[in-house]
């Protein structure tokens, strides 16, 4: 009986210290998501005086049109884990939507488990040497005056692998309190 006590209370500990991280990993994506999010009204902004510049001054900046393709990739690449946080990636599902909470636990707990941390530490993994080489050589644009941070621009492949990481232990964990509190309540 001891034992089960004490069993229990680690256990307890564990998760409260698992759902903590969670809430951790939720906060930094919701964050980085939010920032990075008003980089779309950046782009409309730049996009505008790209073209008054163009049309009414006949004056083109390659600085000013690729900093359009960097806030571009930004916004992708570091609120992927933010769009992964509030569930509003792309989702093609015929069964999914008539399952119950607890079994849509279960397809998203494997769906993170078996395909997204795969493939984001794959990705991870492929472009690490990528982005390594680019910052050996502090890589910069092939254009003509355009922006030297191109080794910085790849460093998000890197980012958004280790947000959408993080996210995905994060969903892991919120997917198995559904779980267990659920089979708590008919076990």
């Amino acid at each position: 009986m001891l034992h089960f006590a004490i069993l229990s209370f680690i256990m307890a500990s564990s998760f409260s210290f698992l759902q903590q991280a969670a809430q951790a990993i939720d906060a930094l994506n919701e964050f980085v998501g939010r920032l990075v999010s008003w980089l779309t009204l950046a782009m409309v902004l730049t996009t505008f005086i790209i073209v008054v510049l163009r049309y009414l001054f006949d004056l083109s900046w390659v600085p000013l049109q690729e900093s359009i393709i960097y806030m571009h990739s930004l916004v992708f690449m570091l609120g992927a884990a933010y769009t992964l946080k509030h569930d509003g990636h792309v989702r093609v599902d015929i069964v999914y939507q008539r399952c119950t909470r607890v079994v849509k636990a279960w397809i998203d707990f494997f769906g993170t488990l078996l395909l997204l941390l795969p493939v984001a530490g794959f990705i991870l993994w492929s472009s690490w040497e990528y982005v390594a080489d680019s910052w050996a050589i502090t890589e910069g644009s092939r254009n003509s005056g355009g922006l030297p941070l191109v080794y910085l621009l790849k460093s998000c492949l890197l980012l958004m692998s280790g947000l959408l990481i993080l996210q995905g232990i994060s969903l892991l964990i919120s997917k198995l309190n559904i779980i267990i509190t659920a089979g708590a309540k008919h076990g």
